[in-house]
């Protein structure tokens, strides 16, 4: 019993540390498109996060972006998304998340919010968090699942 314990003990030690270490990729990541965006216009920085397999896309990892208004601007995953403002759409669970990462934004700078999304990797609804940061008139963003 006491090595089932244990097992236990040292799997949800490194399942925390897996989550913290994705956290820290999230906020690296947007941290860096953030500099890109500064350092060489937005344009530069909306084409880079868009690029499938780029510096910004990490698998389920990546790097995506609105502006202020809410509308969709930078995505490797789905282009289709980006132009949409997609503020009234919510998760599966009725959560409005994007305004909620619109009023971040404008309130804080930077933040996270939880949510319920399509992981494109899996195909499955998952749990996520997503760390923002409000650059200019763009909310550079990056989530993990958990």
């Amino acid at each position: 019993m006491k090595r089932f314990l244990l097992v236990l003990l040292v799997v949800g030690l490194f399942a925390g540390i897996a989550y913290a270490s994705e956290k820290d990729l999230a906020v690296s990541l947007v941290d860096k498109a953030a500099a890109l965006a500064q350092a060489q216009g937005k344009e530069k920085a909306l084409a880079e996060i868009s690029t499938a397999k780029g510096q910004f896309d990490k698998g389920e990892i990546y790097v995506f972006a609105y502006d202020t208004q809410g509308v969709i601007v930078g995505h490797p995953k789905n282009p289709k998304l980006i132009g949409k403002n997609l503020l009234e759409v919510p998760d599966p669970d009725g959560k409005f998340f994007r305004k909620e990462i619109q009023e971040t934004a404008k309130a804080k700078g930077t933040g996270w919010v939880d949510y319920k999304y399509t992981n494109p990797e899996s195909k499955k609804v998952e749990q996520k968090t997503t760390y923002l940061k409000k650059v200019g008139d763009l909310i550079i963003c990056c989530g993990i699942y958990k």
